[in-house]
């Protein structure tokens, strides 16, 4: 019998461990529990290391600490208006995706929200479950998902749509502003991203502090936004990552 295998993901230690009791009692769903994001990688590590990889991942939306990625500096509060809907576990499904995407992510949330469950399925997630949801249920998203199917609440799907749809929107203008960029001006961002000051910046691209200032001038000026953090946010929106720090070469 193919065993499948489920990570649940909460900080709650009773609902973790009531639930991956239950789901225990399925004989084809062999069960752990980790109660945090660092404790869910690892585990997923040392599985993967000993050649029993999860198949699914169960993450708790409001899980507190998440992780960040490797290498990731913290910028000064990145993407803020994105915020709310990243938070909580919502944060630890990319990193599950990048670093093993064979591995499925469901989300178990305590209400329904169509924005987060929107975010959840950007970041990767194959589906949103209700916590209260019946243990039948639960099984036939799991099973569901590992046949690439994508779960979400009936009531939530047209919500999600408008979501995704404001989302994809916003983005295609976010890059639109952002192609308007030159070369050096799109260095320079990429440099705010990763939470470099101007002082910071002019040392890594070569540059005096005056010319990093009219650079990041320039950027505010034509992403039309007012601070730094905006113009973050707005690169994010846009899929504009940080600058590698590591390995960061000058362009004239």
């Amino acid at each position: 019998m193919q065993r499948i295998r489920v990570l649940v993901v909460d900080d709650h230690r009773i609902f973790a461990e009531s639930l991956a009791a239950a789901l225990a009692v399925e004989q084809d769903v062999e069960v752990a529990a980790a109660g945090s994001g660092p404790a869910a990688l690892r585990t997923l590590e040392r599985a993967a290391a000993d050649g029993r990889r999860f198949d699914i991942l169960l993450i708790d939306a409001d899980l507190g600490g998440a992780p960040p990625e490797a290498g990731e500096v913290p910028t000064p509060g990145p993407a803020a208006a994105d915020a709310p809907a990243a938070a909580g576990g919502i944060a630890l499904v990319p990193r599950v995706h990048t670093g093993h995407p064979e591995v499925r992510t469901v989300v178990l949330a305590e209400r329904d929200d169509p924005r987060r469950a929107a975010a959840a399925l950007q970041a990767g997630a194959s589906g949103w479950v209700a916590k209260d949801c019946s243990l039948s249920r639960l099984l036939q998203v799991v099973r569901g998902v590992l046949r690439g199917e994508t779960h979400l609440p009936p009531a939530l799907l047209t919500g999600v749509l408008r979501e995704l749809t404001a989302t994809r929107r916003h983005r295609t203008e976010s890059e639109r502003l952002v192609e308007s960029l030159t070369p050096r001006e799109h260095e320079v961002l990429r440099c705010m991203v990763a939470g470099l000051g101007r002082k910071a910046v002019a040392e890594r691209l070569y540059l005096s502090p005056h010319t990093v200032r009219t650079h990041m001038q320039n950027v505010l000026g034509k992403l039309g936004v007012h601070s730094t953090l905006a113009a973050v946010a707005l690169a994010r929106k846009a899929g504009i990552g940080p600058v590698d720090l590591e390995h960061l070469t000058s362009s004239s």
